[in-house]
């Protein structure tokens, strides 16, 4: 399971970017894959990996 850092996370729009060492680019995620937290900067977390629109997003989001 890939793992990063939340680099940035807006509350009122419920999405955010995750910075990983393995990727080239940061990865999105919404809300509504993050489970039992609430993210802010800085947080390591452990995340899968789907394609979405605009390149890879993250999913079933938790700490690491």
């Amino acid at each position: 399971m890939p793992s990063g850092t939340v680099k940035f996370y807006h509350d009122e729009k419920g999405y955010g970017f995750i910075e990983t060492e393995a990727e080239d680019e940061d990865v999105f995620f919404h809300i509504t894959e993050v489970t039992g937290f609430t993210p802010e900067e800085d947080d390591e977390v452990e995340f899968g990996t789907e394609e979405g629109d605009d390149g890879p997003r993250a999913v079933d989001v938790v700490r690491a």
